[in-house]
This record gives C-alpha cells, structure tokens and sequence, in this order.
C-alpha cells in the first residue's frame, strides 16, 4: 500500500488500466472520500469511499489503484452504510 499521506485533495483517481474513477474529497483514516459530484463510474448523489488499501501508487496528481476501474468500482463503499456497493 502508498503512503495515504501523500494524497491530497481534488487529485484524480485512477484504475490500474488508466480509467478514471473519481476525485479525492480527502482521506479520512484508512479509506479515500471520493468528491460526491465525481464518482466516476459508480452511482452519484453521495459520498463513496475507496479502501487504502488498493492504492499503487500516487504520483503528481493521481492515485493510480492496484485494480482495474470496474473491479475497484465494486469495492467502493457507500456513506451511509459503510458496505461495498458492488
């Protein structure tokens, strides 16, 4: 895993295979908060959050993830119930 601490906020997130996931709201423990209007491929009109654990790499002003767009869009956590949407 990357060091969280290096993620800072309006950095975009990407898959493994180069495709967008969302903007970083801001890291909040272990998890990244996605910006509620940029989801990306996941359903908007509330915050989802994306576990440290799958970031690769960060590097300039992306988080690059250890997996692909459509696999760490079904990892994502929704707000209100904390469980993965996928």
């Amino acid at each position: 895993m990357a060091d969280l601490s290096q993620i800072r906020e309006h950095m975009e997130i990407i898959g493994a295979d180069g495709v967008h996931l969302g903007t970083v709201d801001r890291v909040e423990g272990e998890r990244i908060k996605l910006v509620k209007a940029d989801s990306g491929m996941a359903h908007t009109g509330h915050h989802h959050f994306i576990p440290g654990g799958l970031v690769a790499e960060v590097e300039g002003d992306q988080v690059r993830l250890s997996a692909n767009g459509d696999v760490a869009a079904s990892l994502f956590e929704e707000e209100e119930s904390g469980e993965a949407i996928g």
